[in-house]
């Protein structure tokens, strides 16, 4: 059995890299295929080096574009590459363009398709993301969800039974994979000059928010004033594509700590250290859940609903009045919900189910 891992961006090298070393192990016939959808260095090769992946068999050096332009060379790239290679599954992990791509291009091609983090939904159809996720699951064969709310969601959308399959998200095997080796091998505090529990952690990268002016400005307000009020310094690692909307737009951003984006341990250490997290992304969610720090979604919905039933997280949305009541409400509260995204086995069961137990 040949298994191809398509990957494009850095939360999915984070999310596959269990699942990689799972397959290496039992000594699989493997290999990944980037999309390159990131490519700067801070974004991806750190990545690989520090969870000591594989180099990527293929780099398809797609980068950074519109849309249908985007998506179309992946779908492109990854069908040559999949004729050539003959494989007998795909795995692609997520809700991004190197995720719907890939899937339609082996779909196509009549190979069997495995869709890590199946079956999340924010119901917001404006996101490009939704439309990714609803896609990858109709065209996948094995739908690994994450949790049984994600189950629900895919049953109730007419998916067959038999091809769905809860198995706890990646990101909970990465987290114990890696959170004690990130503390011997970064120094993001001490780099900062920050103590633990003594700053805010953001990270804002949508494009909803960050390409619409009037939401970036409203989020900036709202994050000047947490900083203020609660006098912590708020730090924002920031995605490239942020800081080019902030200087496109001149936003104010004097009352935060703009630095830039960082390696993976280091991340891990600055999340886990934070009094609280403020972001719009749907894996920082996840991760705060499961380090115990508190979180405020800085969104109007999300495919995260189990952080929100299990009381690590809440919504704001981008009103500025709403981000300081919501961050209140969190700092309030006792970091004492359980994790909902498994116990950090779901790399082993989803390599179970895709090679049927076979020996390797």
């Amino acid at each position: 059995m040949k298994i191809i891992i398509i990957v494009g961006t850095r939360p999915e090298i984070v999310k596959m890299a269990p699942i990689i070393k799972e397959l290496e192990s039992q000594g699989r016939d493997c290999f990944i295929l980037h999309t390159g959808q990131h490519y700067s260095y801070s974004l991806d090769k750190v990545f690989f080096e520090q969870l000591e992946l594989p180099l990527a068999k293929y780099n398809l050096e797609v980068g950074s574009g519109l849309p249908g332009e985007q998506t179309a060379r992946i779908l492109t790239g990854v069908e040559k590459v999949l004729q050539t290679e003959k494989a007998d599954i795909v795995l692609a992990e997520g809700d991004t363009n190197s995720v719907v791509a890939g899937v339609l291009a082996a779909v196509k091609l009549h190979i069997k398709v495995g869709h890590v983090e199946a079956g999340l939904r924010s119901y917001d159809r404006s996101m490009p993301e939704e439309i990714n996720r609803i896609v990858a699951d109709h065209c996948a064969d094995f739908l690994f969800a994450p949790t049984p709310t994600a189950r629900k969601i895919l049953r109730g959308e007419g998916i067959p039974e038999e091809k769905i399959f809860v198995t706890g998200n990646t990101i909970v095997d990465a987290i114990y994979q890696n959170r004690e080796i990130a503390k011997g091998r970064a120094n993001a505090l001490k780099t900062l000059g920050l103590k633990p529990q003594g700053y805010f952690l953001v990270t804002i990268h949508r494009q909803e928010n960050v390409d619409d002016q009037a939401r970036f400005i409203s989020i900036l307000e709202g994050l000047n004033s947490v900083g203020a009020e609660f006098d912590l310094p708020v730090v924002y690692p920031i995605h490239p594509h942020s800081q080019k909307r902030i200087t496109e737009f001149n936003l104010p951003t004097k009352a935060l700590r703009l630095v830039e984006p960082v390696d993976y341990f280091s991340f891990l250490q600055l999340e886990s250290s934070a009094r609280l997290i403020l972001t719009d992304s749907g894996g920082v969610q996840e991760e705060a859940c499961i380090l115990s720090v508190p979180c405020v979604t800085l969104r109007d919905n999300t495919e995260r609903p189990e952080t929100l039933e299990v009381g690590s997280n809440l919504l704001a949305g981008v009103a500025p009045e709403r981000i300081i009541e919501q961050t209140r409400v969190m700092l309030g509260r006792q970091n004492k919900w359980r994790n909902p995204f498994g116990d950090g086995t779901a790399s082993k069961r989803i390599v179970e189910i895709i090679t049927g137990g076979e020996d390797g």
